[in-house]
């Protein structure tokens, strides 16, 4: 128990003295203090090293300062305390301290949940018995609800929260040039300057400030990607071939917004249709890559329909080279991700449109990091009667009628900064 006691010590600092978290505001917490008053169970999902971890410590350092007695905040990482039951952690926890969790207030944050065998049943139980004293708040690296099952079995005892990387608005209060927001059509030069930077390091908190490629590569592949590849989605799915994991996220990090035919993919990496399916299905529930479906207001008909994939986090390599190509992939790769696309448009002349935003009034939107082009999205406009689109552009701004209605061009700096509506 010697080494269970010093994790338990290494832990929580606050026992032994006083503690404030390292922490830069995020626009999510002020959405999770709403809900800490509640009974319910709060749930952190996302990539690593996003930011999750922050925010369960600021959460401590909240509830210590709001006056609970810092012994009865409790906090433990699966992460880096594997193979040991809950139950025994929290009898060691009563013993060091001389405590009873069945009497007085107490917060619990379990970070890295999903690590923990049975998790849901086994943290649902402790909440069952205490949830009147307890306020358990968890956090995990992966979505938490890959098996519906185990949404269902908390259902009425947690919200969950997903945290994004750095939005462009929180990157740039975290390097302190607020003036940026607070004066948006002044400072162009300033704030493309720094949205090239964002696009760089991806929005991972700890790599703000970081310019060198080959650091940022290294804490991109090793921090995040091969952990995932080779260590996460194994325990979650007991997969043989991690191998055929990094083939596939290599291929969209390289090249994002492929648009996939399974078959052909399936027979170039020497494997079954069936297997393709299930690795995609792998590396989306792990949030490596995001689906876009072709647009179409009958949702049977977008099933069928050939798909785009995105990456996540995309190649080091890709978001810093210089030529016209890599640059408008980058461009158009970060703008589908910060807007969270879930549709694009494509018809059999190959028009085509980046993302369309809404079901039954749907809003088209291109991405255009060099020359501006109305084409797809007016064919769009005239085939959905809709009578207004948006152009996301690299620094362009102006407005324009076509026959089908009005198309206005936003700068992306400043539609990620002014949250313009573009639904």
């Amino acid at each position: 128990m010697t080494r269970l006691q010093d994790a338990l010590r290494s832990f929580n600092p606050w026992w032994e003295k006083s503690y404030t978290a390292t922490y830069r505001e995020r626009d999510i917490y002020k959405e999770i203090k709403r809900y800490l008053k509640l009974p319910m169970m709060i749930a952190l999902s996302g990539l690593r090293r996003v930011g999750k971890t922050t925010i369960m410590l600021k959460v401590v350092e909240d509830y210590i300062e709001d006056g609970l007695d810092p012994i009865r905040v409790f906090y433990f990482s699966f992460d880096e305390f594997r193979g040991i039951e809950l139950p025994d952690i929290l009898k060691e926890y009563e013993r060091m301290h001389g405590l009873d969790i069945r009497d007085g207030k107490y917060i619990f944050l379990f970070d890295e949940i999903q690590k923990l065998d049975d998790w849901q049943n086994k943290v649902k139980i402790i909440y069952d018995l205490y949830k009147s004293r307890v306020k358990i708040i968890i956090s995990g690296s992966e979505s938490l609800f890959i098996r519906k099952h185990t949404k269902e079995s908390l259902a009425g005892r947690i919200f969950e929260f997903h945290v994004n990387p750095l939005s462009f608005s929180e990157f740039i209060c975290f390097r302190d040039q607020q003036k940026l927001i607070e004066h948006p059509h002044l400072y162009m030069r300033e704030r493309l300057q720094l949205f090239e930077e964002y696009m760089q390091i991806q929005g991972f908190p700890e790599l703000v400030g970081i310019r060198d490629k080959e650091a940022i590569r290294k804490y991109i592949r090793e921090g995040i990607v091969d952990k995932i590849v080779y260590k996460d989605i194994p325990q979650l799915f007991k997969i043989e071939d991690a191998s055929i994991l990094e083939s596939l996220i290599n291929i969209f990090m390289d090249e994002p917004g492929q648009m996939l035919e399974l078959s052909e993919l399936a027979n170039e990496l020497k494997l079954t249709r069936q297997t393709l399916s299930s690795y995609l299905f792998y590396l989306e529930e792990s949030q490596l890559i995001k689906k876009l479906y072709n647009y179409s207001r009958n949702q049977r008909k977008s099933e069928r329909k050939l798909k785009k994939y995105y990456p996540t986090i995309a190649s080091v390599d890709l978001l810093f080279s210089n030529d016209e190509t890599s640059r408008s992939k980058a461009f158009e790769w970060l703008i589908v991700n910060r807007l969270g696309a879930e549709f694009f448009w494509r018809d059999a002349y190959k028009n085509e449109v980046d993302m369309v935003f809404g079901k039954e009034k749907p809003m088209p939107i291109e991405i255009k990091f060099g020359k501006i082009s109305s084409k797809g999205i007016s064919v769009f406009m005239h085939k959905f009667h809709v009578n207004r689109g948006t152009i996301v552009s690299y620094d362009k701004e102006e407005e324009f009628a076509v026959k089908e209605g009005k198309i206005k061009v936003v700068p992306a700096h400043m539609l990620l900064l002014e949250r313009i509506q573009v639904e």
